[in-house]
C-alpha cells in the first residue's frame, strides 16, 4: 500500500487516536446530515405552517422503510471492502469496489420505483390525516425521483470510509447541506413553492453530494481504491459476499422501519399537531443520535480492517474504547436534551400544542439514550465481525415484533401517546441485555476466521 492510503488504515496506531481522528469527521458528517434534514422541517414549519411541517414529519418513517434496506447493503460492502483494505488485498478490493457502485445503480433505479409506486399506499395504511395527505404524497414523489443519487452517495462515502477516509465525505456533506439550506430557503422562502420544492432541494444537493464523491473516487483518490468506469460491473463472488454480509442489515433497518411506521401510524391517530410536535421532536433526536451512529460506524470499520489483519486484541481493545465514548456521549446529549426541549421543538413550530406532544415525548425517551448507544454499537461491532445476522435477529425481535406488539396491546388499554412514547425505552432495554450477552459470551474476534489463530 502507498503512504497515502496508510494513513488511513486503522490496524496501526494509538487505538483512541486512530479511532477518535476517524470518529470526529463522521461526528461532523453526521451533524451536517442532520442538518440537512432538518432543513426542510425548519423552514417549511416557519414558511408554510403546521399542516405542511406535519406533510414532512411524517416523511421520516417512510423513507426509513423504503431507503433502509438498501442502506444496510451498503453496509454490508463496506465491511468487504474495509476487511480487504484491512489485509491488504489490492486486486480483490478493486473488485469489491466496482460490485459495490454497479449494485448501487440498480439499487437507486429500483428505489425509483418503489417509491413512486408504493409511498401513496403506505400514507394511506399509516392513517395519515385528511388535510396532510396531499403534500405528503407530493413531497414523497418527488423525493424519490433523487433515488439514485442518493443510494449512490451512501455508496461512495460507505467506500471512502471503509478505507479509513471520513474526512472528504464531511467536506462534501458540508457543501451539499449549505446547498440544501440556500434552495430550501429560495424555493420555500422566497418564491412560496410549497412542500414539494424542499424535496427537490433535498434531491439538487444530493447529487450535488454524488458527484464531489464520485469525482474525489475517481481524480484523487489512491491507486489501490480508485474508482475506473469501465470496472464497475457485478462480480458474483463479490456480489454473493457483499448481500450476505449486507442482507441482514438491510432486512433489519427495513423491518425496524416497518415497525416505525406502525408507531407513526398510531402517532397519527392522535391528530396533526401530534404529528407536527412528534415529527419536531425526531428531528431533535436525530441530534441525539449523532455520537450513537459516529462510533458505531467506526466500530465497524475499525473491526473489520483490524479482524481483516488477523489484529483480535486490537479489535478488543477498540471495541471498548468505542462504546465507553458512545454511551458518555450519548446520555450527556440526551440530558441536554431533556432540558432544553420546550424551546428546541418550538424552533420547528411555536404552536402551544405542537410543542407539547414534543416535549411530552422528550422528556420520556431522551434519559434512555445510553441504552440506544449500547444496542447501536455492539450491532456495529457484530456487523464489522462478520455477524451481521445477529443484530438483525435481534433488533427484529426487540424492535420490531415486541415494540408493535407491546403497542397495538396497550394504546387499546391506555389510550395515551405516553404509552407509544413509552415503546421505544422499554425496547431499547430489552435489545441492550442480549447484545451484552453476546458481547460477553460469543467469539466474535474470530468471524472472519473460524479457527483462532495465534
Amino acid at each position: 500500500m502507498s503512504n497515502t492510503s496508510s494513513k488511513t488504515l486503522l490496524t496501526e496506531g494509538p487505538i483512541w487516536k486512530r479511532m477518535t481522528a476517524f470518529a470526529f469527521p463522521l461526528f461532523l458528517g453526521n451533524l451536517f446530515q442532520q442538518l440537512y434534514n432538518t432543513a426542510d422541517s425548519l423552514i417549511v414549519g416557519n414558511f408554510l405552517g403546521s399542516n405542511a411541517l406535519a406533510a414532512v414529519s411524517s416523511s421520516g418513517s417512510l423513507i426509513f422503510l423504503l431507503v433502509g434496506f438498501f442502506n444496510g447493503i451498503s453496509i454490508g460492502a463496506g465491511v468487504v471492502i474495509a476487511r480487504y483494505y484491512g489485509a491488504r488485498q489490492k486486486n480483490e478490493l478493486q473488485k469489491a469496489i466496482h460490485t459495490t457502485i454497479g449494485f448501487g445503480l440498480i439499487s437507486g433505479i429500483l428505489l425509483t420505483i418503489l417509491g413512486l409506486i408504493l409511498a401513496p399506499r403506505i400514507l394511506l395504511l399509516m392513517k395519515t390525516p385528511a388535510d396532510v395527505l396531499p403534500n405528503s404524497i407530493r413531497y414523497f414523489r418527488i423525493y424519490f425521483l433523487g433515488s439514485v443519487a442518493f443510494v449512490l452517495y451512501n455508496n461512495f462515502v460507505g467506500i471512502m470510509q471503509s478505507v479509513g477516509d471520513s474526512k472528504h465525505p464531511l467536506y462534501y456533506l458540508i457543501f451539499s447541506s449549505m446547498v440544501n439550506v440556500g434552495l430550501d430557503l429560495l424555493f420555500v422562502g422566497v418564491f412560496h413553492m410549497g412542500v414539494g420544492s424542499a424535496a427537490a432541494a433535498t434531491i439538487i444537493s444530493q447529487f450535488v453530494s454524488a458527484f464531489l464523491c464520485f469525482y474525489r473516487l475517481t481524480r484523487k483518490s489512491p491507486e489501490e481504491y480508485r474508482v475506473y468506469i469501465r470496472k464497475i460491473q457485478l462480480n458474483p463472488y463479490m456480489l454473493r459476499q457483499i448481500i450476505s454480509n449486507g442482507l441482514p442489515a438491510g432486512v433489519q433497518n427495513s423491518i425496524i422501519s416497518l415497525a416505525n411506521v406502525v408507531v407513526q401510524s398510531n402517532i397519527n391517530s392522535f391528530g396533526k399537531m401530534a404529528v407536527a410536535g412528534c415529527g419536531s421532536y425526531s428531528k431533535e433526536e436525530g441530534f441525539g443520535f449523532l455520537p450513537i451512529t459516529c462510533f458505531s460506524m467506526s466500530l465497524t470499520t475499525f473491526i473489520s480492517q483490524n479482524l481483516g489483519a488477523k489484529k483480535y486484541d486490537r479489535a478488543k481493545k477498540g471495541a471498548r474504547f468505542g462504546i465507553t465514548c458512545s454511551l458518555i456521549m450519548a446520555e450527556l446529549i440526551g440530558i441536554i436534551i431533556y432540558i432544553a426541549a420546550p424551546v428546541l421543538i418550538a424552533a420547528f413550530n411555536s404552536d402551544p400544542e405542537v410543542v407539547a406532544f414534543g416535549v411530552r415525548q422528550a422528556r420520556t425517551v431522551t434519559l434512555f439514550y445510553f441504552l440506544l448507544a449500547f444496542s447501536h454499537c455492539i450491532a456495529g461491532l457484530l456487523r464489522g465481525a462478520g455477524k451481521s445476522i445477529i443484530p438483525m435477529f435481534v433488533m427484529m425481535v426487540c424492535w420490531c415484533i415486541i415494540r408493535v406488539t407491546y403497542i397495538t396491546v396497550a394504546v387499546r388499554i391506555i389510550p395515551s401517546i405516553e404509552v407509544i412514547f413509552w415503546a421505544y425505552p422499554i425496547t431499547w432495554t430489552l435489545s441492550s441485555i442480549v447484545f451484552l450477552l453476546f458481547y460477553l459470551k460469543s467469539d466474535w474476534l474470530h468471524g472472519f476466521h473460524p479457527k483462532k489463530e495465534k
